[in-house]
């Protein structure tokens, strides 16, 4: 439980700040939602990046039980399948490109994600 609660305070750390920042900053995330699609070198970095943190959350949490610890795997899970899909496809993912930079899109995301990482952070440190 130890590391369930560590990496919950980790992921609730960054979507609370990046949920505060797409309310905070929601035209800029617009405009660099849309830049990371064109540029082939942050696709790459972020493919690299999603396979070693899916891999770490999976080879130190891979815990499947009835509880909310299983979000922690599943998230490592979704994170080595988005990096491999990132490497493996990159031109395929062009669809994404309006739909991140929708601001419908945006105004789903933001509070979803804050709520997500409020509810991390209190499992991290409360849980």
């Amino acid at each position: 439980m130890e590391i369930s609660s560590l990496i919950a305070k980790i992921i609730g750390i960054v979507y609370v700040s990046f949920g505060i920042g797409l309310m905070a900053n929601k035209a800029f995330y617009k405009e660099a939602f849309s830049k990371l699609f064109e540029n082939t070198g942050y696709l790459i970095i972020g493919g690299f990046i999603a396979i070693v943190f899916g891999v770490l959350i999976i080879e130190n949490h891979n815990i499947w039980e009835a509880n909310w610890t299983v979000i922690i795997t599943i998230i490592g899970w979704i994170a080595l399948l988005k990096g491999i899909l990132l490497l493996a496809f990159p031109t395929k993912l062009d669809f994404f490109k309006s739909i991140f930079s929708s601001d419908s899109f945006l105004k789903l995301l933001a509070p979803l994600v804050l709520i997500f990482g409020l509810l991390f952070l209190y499992l991290g440190f409360m849980g």
